[in-house]
């Protein structure tokens, strides 16, 4: 299982993250965003109160989350 070491939100509704082997992912949300549970996220400020809980993350208090393997597997590495 994966565990997230950092995460950034970024303006344009892409994480970056960097995992515990050091690989940095930047995962694009945006065909995320037209689903009706991710809807609240397209206000940029809610996007951007993304928190780290290691083997995933969350948009609280919207009981939002993914897991770092969804997060992996998604991502592109830079």
């Amino acid at each position: 299982m994966r565990k997230i070491q950092e995460l950034e939100a970024k303006p344009d509704f892409t994480l970056a993250v960097i995992f515990d082997n050091g690989v940095k992912k930047i995962v694009d949300c945006k065909p995320y965003l037209k689903f009706p549970v991710f809807q609240v996220l397209k206000d940029g400020l809610n996007f951007n109160a993304v928190r780290n809980c290691g083997y995933y993350i969350e948009w609280s208090p919207y009981e939002i989350d993914l897991s770092a393997d969804t997060l992996w597997a998604d991502g592109r590495q830079v």
